[in-house]
């Protein structure tokens, strides 16, 4: 792709099989990364680059388990990487020396469920059904 080559935000869209509604809550949450262009009657087009960045952050979200808050705080650290395999190679790196890794990454990163909460939600949704079971 030319450096200066201006995708449609369907274009990204099938591309990177996320759907365009995604690419525009992205934008929202990267608005330092990511910045298309806006052409006639508002239509957004992404830059190479940009594109670049966008599959980045899918890689990060879908391939390796962070969260939104996750990968802004790579870019709050100045650690934005290239693309996802080498944040990964440089967390496996990291891990060698320090016993962690990108494991530790995504466990620190992940919401963990609260189990006693998930508990008291699968009694109270199990006694609803046997509620309506009797109705």
């Amino acid at each position: 792709m030319d450096s200066e080559y201006f995708a449609s935000i369907n274009e990204v869209s099938k591309r990177l099989s996320v759907p365009a509604h995604t690419l525009r809550y992205w934008e929202k949450q990267f608005p330092v990364i990511i910045r298309p262009t806006t052409g006639a009657g508002g239509r957004r087009y992404y830059r190479t680059d940009t594109v670049d960045r966008l599959i980045v952050i899918r890689d990060l979200l879908y391939k390796h388990g962070l969260t939104i808050a996750g990968v802004k705080k790579l870019l709050r650290d100045g650690n934005f990487p290239a693309s996802a395999e080498d944040f990964v190679g440089a967390m496996n790196n990291e891990g060698a020396t320090t016993g962690a890794g990108v494991a530790s990454v995504r466990h620190n990163d992940v919401r963990q469920p609260d189990v006693q909460q998930l508990d008291l939600v699968i009694s109270l949704l199990t006694a609803a059904r046997d509620t309506l079971k009797n109705v």
